[in-house]
């Protein structure tokens, strides 16, 4: 599907570092992004077309080091309250709990209504939609990331990082889970999330459960939206300015007429 704003990626460049972590991990997209806006511009200031004829432009400073904030403490920063602590995400209580939250904040939640599910809509409320300036949003529950490896010093979070500039996500990283008995557990609770309804829930993919058995160094990783950076770049609010195939939609017509024409005169 090619809209004037995907909600997923649609050209997306996957890196993979063994004996890293997402802290280390994190610095790519941050010189990828700074460093091409530096070189369109001659400088680490970009502007954003923003939808509809009132909207002005906004101005994104990209001179690094890019703001970091931790999901928990910011969004009950927030809320002005205290959440259910992360190791206890997955009890019928704390779901209880972010279901009054988000009644009360007016942030509806679709079925299937999980921890995860809520906490990804408070999150997008709260915190995404505050973003202008290139900010990491880091340490996730694990509710939210089940492949990546848990947090070493707080329970409950792992090691995970999205990178958003404009109220977009541009990145996605994490040290990412190699323990293979660990992830096959959570593979397992995925496909019964599955089953209940949430049809973004991972399957088991066993393959690759079993080469995690053979082993896996420390490994850190993140995949980077090379569409929403081209946009930043050439200042478009329509996907379809900076990609190739809409552009070439009129030319492909005209070839499937021909060929419809050539097999009708056979």
């Amino acid at each position: 599907m090619v809209t004037a704003l995907p909600n997923n990626r649609l050209v997306n460049a996957v890196f993979l570092e063994v004996l890293q972590d997402e802290k280390k991990s994190s610095w790519l997209p941050r010189y990828e992004a700074s460093g091409r806006i530096q070189e369109a511009n001659a400088g680490y200031i970009g502007r954003k077309k923003n939808i509809g004829p009132d909207g002005p432009n906004e101005v994104i400073d990209f001179k690094p080091p890019f703001l970091r904030i931790r999901v928990y403490p910011e969004l009950e920063k927030r809320l002005q309250m205290k959440l259910p602590h992360p190791s206890t995400l997955d009890t019928p209580e704390a779901v209880a709990v972010l279901d009054r939250i988000s009644t009360k904040h007016n942030v509806r939640c679709p079925p299937l209504r999980t921890a995860a599910r809520f906490l990804d809509k408070l999150v997008g409320h709260f915190l995404e939609e505050e973003i202008t300036s290139p900010t990491f949003i880091i340490d996730y529950p694990l509710v939210m990331s089940p492949l990546a490896k848990c947090h070493r010093t707080q329970p409950g979070l792992t090691e995970r990082f999205k990178l958003f500039v404009g109220k977009k996500e541009i990145c996605n990283g994490c040290t990412e889970q190699n323990d293979p008995f660990e992830l096959r557990k959570r593979f397992v609770q995925q496909v019964k999330d599955r089953a209940a309804g949430d049809d973004e829930a991972h399957i088991v993919y066993e393959d690759f459960c079993t080469a995690m058995e053979y082993g896996l160094p420390p490994t850190g990783g993140c995949g980077m939206g090379i569409d929403r950076i081209a946009m930043f770049l050439t200042n478009s609010t329509n996907i379809q300015d900076i990609m190739l195939l809409p552009a070439m939609k009129n030319m492909l017509k005209r070839t499937a007429n021909c060929m419809g024409e050539y097999r009708a005169d056979i």
